[in-house]
């Protein structure tokens, strides 16, 4: 990874920090000068219309890719993601949360799985393949191998995008538990709805800039920039030059 990206330089009570940070994809500008700081508290919620840079951004914040300019820095090493289809391992659902837990350096022991299966509702499947799972219960599994390394951070790229709403609710049940455990959510989300539920502040972007940055009240009650107000309208506001 590129000197742009280090765990290195955030202050203490700030767990990510973005200085002018952009991201190219050959000839296309994907994100352009992203500055901002996320500190422990609240769900940040990331939105905007299709092709906004949403998840770029996510991208950026984790380290998969290093920004083309600017600077990204994270104050905490434990970082977890899970994205809108996860991937599960040709193995039974405790032997995927061991598997994640070992990759962390840290216990695999009964205990250590059970907690993690407990706390997104699985302890009843530990033993089933985790290939033959519903939709849902991939996601679940998901959080609970993400969960179970102690992240600082979980970063959520639409993790209920294509689940009904039971399972969506389960999913949104655990973000908040979470949360309420002093996790930093930070998930990105194209339904206005959920993002009401969930937010404790909102970032909205917009041909891969940040556009807007808000206490999730304010956001959606009243929105400053055109661009937010546009799509919170039901408008589209999508830069065709651009993806996510």
């Amino acid at each position: 990874m590129q000197d742009r990206w280090s765990y290195k330089d955030a202050a203490p009570q700030t767990l990510l920090r973005l200085y002018n940070a952009s991201l190219r994809y050959g000839a296309v500008d994907v994100l352009q000068d992203v500055s901002l700081e996320i500190s422990a508290g609240g769900p940040v919620i990331l939105m905007g219309p299709n092709g906004s840079g949403k998840t770029s951004l996510l991208k950026l914040m984790m380290g998969l890719v290093a920004p083309s300019a600017g600077e990204v820095h994270c104050a905490r090493s434990r970082v977890s993601f899970v994205f809108q289809k996860s991937v599960m391992l040709r193995r039974s659902v405790a032997a995927n949360v061991a598997f994640a837990l070992q990759a962390a350096g840290l216990p695999a022991n009964d205990k250590e799985i059970h907690a993690a299966l407990a706390q997104v509702g699985l302890s009843y499947l530990a033993q089933r393949p985790a290939r033959r799972l519903s939709g849902g219960e991939q996601q679940r599994l998901a959080l609970a191998r993400a969960l179970s390394r102690n992240p600082a951070i979980l970063f959520l790229d639409e993790p209920t995008a294509s689940l009904d709403p039971a399972q969506t609710k389960a999913v949104e049940d655990i973000v908040m538990a979470s949360a309420a455990l002093g996790v930093k959510i930070v998930m990105s989300t194209h339904d206005i709805g959920q993002a009401r539920r969930l937010a404790s502040e909102v970032l909205f972007l917009a041909g891969g800039r940040l556009v807007e940055r808000a206490a999730a009240e304010s956001f959606f009650n009243l929105p400053e920039s055109p661009e937010a107000q546009r799509f919170l309208a039901g408008d589209l506001v999508i830069s065709p030059e651009v993806k996510s």
